[in-house]
């Protein structure tokens, strides 16, 4: 690929890695809005070309406002790669958070790479995109406890995508993760009026519950412009992860203008 440095090639701002992980603390700040660009990666790899370029859209997103990014190195390489996840960590003035599933060959990358985050989530080769919470029962519970031991060893923050129930909510916490991120894909899907307000409930039960029990609470999946503010209008979260909506949404205004947008709107949810 040509030219994909000389824009680009600047000091990642070193004052990241130093945010703290305080529960208290966290909770007075307004939430964090981290920026998926995997969507972007995804039409560049429609073409098998190099572009549109992720990297280049982060860049934008963070002159929106954005506090992080956010990308998924799925084992098949459908959309972000390998020297995606290089060139951010390299060139990000903001933290970094990657998406993996419990594989071998991804983790051995993030305990090289040293991302501020990673996010465990399920994957499915057949999937579009992710359909629903890590599981997190017995059977499952050794091996993820593993992995969150590996990536605590190298310093790495570490986040269980899971799904907004107290039994996963519960099981996470003897994980002992620092954070959970709670899928709001039902939320977004459901019908507007009780439905949605349902949803919604459990979504401010399973943040409550993830709070009291000492981890930070993320939210994401599904989360656009019209059904965002209530979602981020819940006290015990601290950080949404949003993409498709956001990327859709530059195609017509360009990155930096939606990313603000974005912002403008979460801050509202949380100013109200």
């Amino acid at each position: 690929m040509t030219g994909e440095t000389d824009a680009l090639d600047r000091p990642a701002d070193p004052q990241y890695r130093v945010e703290t992980c305080s529960a208290t603390r966290e909770r007075e700040f307004s939430m964090r809005l981290y920026i998926n660009i995997d969507h972007v990666a995804t039409v560049r790899q429609a073409r098998q070309t190099d572009e549109p370029d992720p990297v280049r859209a982060a860049v934008l997103a963070e002159l929106g406002g954005a506090d992080g990014l956010t990308v998924h190195l799925r084992e098949d390489r459908r959309h972000i790669q390998d020297r995606d996840v290089e060139l951010l960590l390299r060139t990000a003035r903001t933290p970094i958070n990657l998406e993996l599933a419990v594989t071998e060959g991804v983790l051995d990358l993030a305990e090289s790479w040293l991302p501020y985050q990673a996010t465990l989530v399920p994957e499915k080769r057949q999937e579009v995109t992710t359909e629903g919470g890590l599981n997190v029962g017995e059977e499952a519970a050794e091996r993820i406890g593993n992995t969150l031991e590996r990536l605590h060893a190298v310093g790495i923050r570490t986040s269980l995508f899971i799904d907004p129930d107290p039994e996963s909510v519960r099981r996470s916490a003897d994980l002992d993760p620092t954070a959970v991120e709670l899928h709001t894909g039902e939320y977004a899907n459901a019908r507007p009026g009780q439905e949605a307000l349902d949803r919604l409930g459990r979504l401010r039960a399973a943040a409550e519950l993830a709070r009291g029990l000492g981890m930070a609470v993320h939210a994401g999946h599904g989360l656009t412009y019209e059904n965002v503010i209530p979602v981020a209008a819940i006290p015990d979260l601290e950080e949404l992860n949003i993409g498709h909506s956001v990327v859709s949404r530059s195609v017509f205004v360009g990155m930096e203008r939606a990313v603000r947008e974005m912002k403008a709107l979460i801050l509202r949810a949380r100013e109200g």
